[in-house]
């Protein structure tokens, strides 16, 4: 796996309009996991591309009326088969944290990647989501020397009582393992 100009060469591109310039584009120092469903509990569909594309409708499932307004993106999806597809390129900032901390340090969005997984907190996540994250991060740490194994988090962790993702069913010693 490879970056060229900070974004993913063997992936699908599907830009987000929602991000914007980084503070300080060369401070990217923190790798954040997150899930996401749409609907809830759901997999496979292309309502993750629509909500990140401002492009999901309000009547299309009674939950998302409550988002379809939201201002998201995440730099990067990986899906439940494994497969990739890129939002944001890293250099700019995606719209993933929100209010968020890390080690006392405000807006994380300013400074991290953040990746989602397919899958929900109460789901075990699949063994190709877990390789293709463990190369996807191998290549963000060959390519962001301010990120390190010790700088990878989850959503709930930057924003405790807000978030809960990826929650339980997220194996943080399988990726750290896989990382070795």
């Amino acid at each position: 796996m490879k970056i060229s100009q900070h974004r993913l060469t063997e992936i699908p591109q599907t830009p987000s309009q929602n991000c914007d310039k980084r503070p300080e584009p060369a401070d990217i120092s923190l790798l954040v996991i997150h899930c996401i469903s749409l609907p809830p509990g759901e997999f496979g569909t292309d309502y993750i591309d629509r909500l990140f594309c401002n492009r999901l409708g309000p009547d299309e499932h009674p939950y998302f009326k409550e988002i379809y307004q939201l201002k998201v993106s995440a730099h990067l999806l990986i899906k439940r088969d494994g497969s990739c597809v890129q939002y944001v390129p890293f250099d700019k900032r995606a719209w993933h944290a929100g209010k968020s901390t890390y080690q006392g340090r405000e807006r994380c969005n300013d400074f991290s990647i953040g990746i989602e997984l397919e899958g929900t907190e109460y789901i075990d996540y699949t063994d190709r989501q877990y390789e293709q994250l463990a190369a996807v991060t191998r290549a963000l740490l060959e390519a962001y020397p301010k990120l390190s194994t010790q700088r990878i988090t989850g959503h709930s962790d930057i924003a405790p009582g807000r978030k809960t993702d990826p929650g339980a069913s997220f194996d943080w010693q399988r990726l750290l393992g896989l990382l070795k």
